[in-house]
């Protein structure tokens, strides 16, 4: 099938295609005209991918763990290797939880600390209007 088709059948845009060829998560042969043809296999491959990208891996995790993948949720052998780089992601996750987790109790801290002063102990404020910060 071309990359519209397997775009379709995959809910997934063609770039997005393209990417996961490109980080060797998908393969394609190119017909005699140049186009990108996937076999049947490539749907559930597309599947296990966008499961694994959900569980927040990297495309670089993804193709370590892809060979050990079976079935669309997918399952995964628990080989060593296989479990060591899942465990590593997920300590990074956690470290990245734990960072999030101090700046919001310290952004609180200064938000309460604020609420607390009278505004009148503080000069007018003549720069740059506040801006809500993003989220």
């Amino acid at each position: 099938m071309r990359i519209g088709e397997l775009s379709r059948r995959a809910g997934v845009n063609a770039h997005q295609l393209r990417y996961y060829e490109a980080q060797g998560l998908l393969e394609a042969d190119r017909g005699t005209n140049g186009y990108r043809e996937y076999d049947e296999s490539a749907l559930l491959r597309v599947k296990q991918i966008r499961h694994l990208l959900g569980a927040g891996l990297s495309s670089e995790d993804i193709a370590y763990l892809l060979p050990c993948a079976v079935g669309e949720t997918p399952e995964l052998a628990g080989c060593p290797e296989l479990l060591a780089a899942m465990r590593s992601r997920l300590r990074r996750i956690d470290d990245q939880v734990d960072r999030l987790t101090r700046s919001r109790e310290a952004l609180t801290d200064y938000i309460d600390a604020a609420e607390r002063v009278s505004d009148e102990n503080y000069p007018p404020f003549t720069g740059v209007e506040a801006q809500p910060v993003a989220s």
